[in-house]
């Protein structure tokens, strides 16, 4: 109990599992190896072990939250459609956003998929209507740029602002990350419990 590994001068520390939020940056694909593009995991250079992985996708061009974590079991609870955890994106549009199709964005609208979405929260930023934060409780394939398009609108930006009860840390610039804290680490873990 009280012996300690140095190396180096260094305190070897075991860590059984690593959480950490990223502000990702554009350009940047959310998978742990590339040939060519950086990865999210490229962005973390204090990790301490080499089975970190992204918590869900998001798209290259997609900025925000991204949790990076080994935890495999919780990230597995975030992800799974029926657990229902939300996931907010803060999205700039080409044309201003019709106040017809929000009961449809809000409701569940068709992506070309067997089934409509699951309904959503869509909340208006801004005076042009470009502006807006849409949450949406699963992770299809390019899904809220679909949803958009799906009412004849075009994403233009997109940005994850929470995901689940972590919102991003405003303090974070694009690119750079923190490891999650003890409290963060405790309601993300519990929003995964729910059902």
């Amino acid at each position: 109990e009280t012996d300690e590994v140095l190396v180096n001068q260094k305190p070897v520390v075991y860590q059984e599992f690593e959480y950490y939020m990223l502000n990702k940056a554009g350009g940047v694909v959310s998978a742990t190896k590339d040939k060519k593009e950086k990865t999210v995991l490229d962005c973390i250079d204090s990790k301490k072990r080499k089975d970190l992985f992204p918590v869900g996708r998001l798209d290259k061009d997609t900025e925000g939250l991204l949790l990076i974590t080994n935890d495999g079991e919780l990230a597995h609870r975030l992800l799974s459609p029926k657990k229902h955890v939300d996931k907010t994106y803060f999205v700039k549009l080409r044309e201003p956003l019709k106040q017809e199709y929000e009961a449809a964005l809000e409701n569940g609208i068709d992506i070309g998929e067997e089934a409509l979405t699951l309904p959503a929260k869509l909340e208006i930023c801004s005076e042009d209507r470009k502006n807006c934060l849409l949450t949406i409780h699963e992770g299809k394939f390019h899904q809220v740029k679909r949803m958009l398009q799906a009412v004849d609108n075009q994403v233009l930006t997109l940005e994850r602002v929470s995901f689940g009860p972590l919102s991003l840390d405003l303090s974070l610039q694009r690119g750079e990350y923190r490891a999650l804290t003890e409290e963060e680490i405790e309601v993300l873990s519990a929003a995964g419990k729910k059902s």
